[in-house]
Parts: C-alpha cells; sequence; structure tokens
C-alpha cells in the first residue's frame, strides 16, 4: 500500500496528472487494518506469529479487511479539478460494471461509520452490497492537500475457513461470474475509462523490480 501513497503524492504535485486507479492482488493471506484501528484482538496476533496471516496498516480508515483471493483497487484524485468524484461516482462505476457483468450491487443503508472489527461485517452507504444483503465492496478514504485516496476491496469468493477463524462469523456467500480476476479488472478498466475519452491515459503493468524503483 506505500505504492498507493506514492501515487497520491503524485497526483498531488503533478498537475498533468488528474487521477490514478490501481488493481492489485495481495501475495498470501492478509489482514489490513484501517488507519485509526488501533486495537489488534489477540487471535490476530497467534494467527500472525503462527505465518497464517500477515498484517499491515492502511492510510484509509475503516475497519479490517481480509485480503485473500480478492480484487484491491486504488484509486486517487484532485478534489479541486474532480469535485464530483466521490463515493458516490464511484459506486455509481462499479454498480454499472457489476451489472453488466451479471451482479446486481446497491448502496449500503447504514449512514453512520464506526469502526467495526471486520470491514465486511457492516455495510454503510459507501460500501455495495448485493441482493441478498452480502456485502460485496467496501471502502474507505484517506485525504491529504486537497486530494483523495480511495482504497476498496471487492471479495465475490472469500476463503470460508479463514474468514471464520479470523472473524468468527460466517463470510459472504461466493459468487461464480465465470471471469477470471484478470477479465474482471479489465472490464472495470474499460468501464472506468468510457466517460473520459478526452483524457490522455498511460497505462502501465508494474512488476516487482518497478515497485522496488519506485519506493
Amino acid at each position: 500500500m506505500a505504492l498507493d501513497l506514492h501515487f497520491l503524492e503524485k497526483t498531488i504535485s503533478k498537475v498533468e496528472i488528474l487521477f490514478t486507479l490501481r488493481f492489485y492482488y495481495w501475495e498470501g493471506d492478509w489482514i489490513s487494518l484501517g488507519y485509526h484501528q488501533k486495537i489488534i484482538p489477540p487471535h490476530w496476533e497467534k494467527l500472525f506469529k503462527d505465518g497464517i496471516i500477515k498484517i499491515v496498516r492502511r492510510p484509509s480508515g475503516g475497519g479490517a479487511v481480509l485480503h485473500s483471493g480478492g480484487i484491491t483497487y486504488a484509486l486517487t484524485f484532485k478534489k479541486s479539478s474532480y469535485k464530483s468524484f466521490s463515493y458516490e461516482l464511484v459506486n455509481n462505476w462499479l454498480i454499472k460494471s457489476f451489472n453488466e457483468l451479471g451482479l446486481g450491487l446497491e448502496r449500503g443503508n447504514l449512514r453512520k461509520s464506526t469502526i467495526k472489527e471486520n470491514c465486511f461485517g457492516s455495510s454503510y452507504i459507501s460500501d455495495l452490497v448485493d441482493q441478498y444483503g452480502f456485502k460485496r465492496i467496501g471502502s474507505a478514504q484517506y485525504r491529504k492537500k486537497g486530494a483523495f485516496l480511495q482504497h476498496g476491496e471487492i471479495q465475490l469468493n472469500p476463503p470460508r475457513e479463514l474468514w471464520f477463524k479470523i472473524f468468527g462469523e460466517e463470510p459472504p456467500t461466493k459468487i461464480d461470474l465465470n471471469l477470471t480476476n484478470e477479465e474482471i479488472i479489465k472490464y472495470l478498466m474499460k468501464s472506468f475509462l468510457e466517460s473520459k475519452t478526452n483524457l490522455k491515459i498511460e497505462k502501465i503493468l508494474l512488476k516487482k523490480s518497478d515497485i522496488k524503483k519506485l519506493l
């Protein structure tokens, strides 16, 4: 996630950069803690010491997110240039895209956000749930110098056993869109750029060696 902060700094400092959008996966099973989530449950620490999970802290807020087979997106943008960018606009893009892929989504119904251990244990208006009420996309923001970094996790096939071991509750049921994660990302990217044909877009595929050079 240090790379997401790197792109936020570039978005802040470079006049020619209006936004960046990055999709990525995680190697192994990770928990990312929200910025204000100060207490780590003892059994998480044990899972960490036993090598079952790794733990990292996000710059964005919210509760803990399990990253295991899902898709993470990181979007940075200048508030001054893109005032209309908000949770609502991003959610409109995601709702439209997944509806076209065969998964109906709608906004959560809780308005006041409180920090929960499990980010996916509650659904706020910034989150997206399926027709059965299962939270599928959780999002959180970090703001700096008139710019935003928005993190989101897309959970379509969460690992049941590991989820229960960490959170002590059942995960969202699995959904099969008959698409690979790579195909889903490709479609989301295409959908995101459809309304931005007047902008010069640069697409970059980052390798591990590239990331090390940037950081």
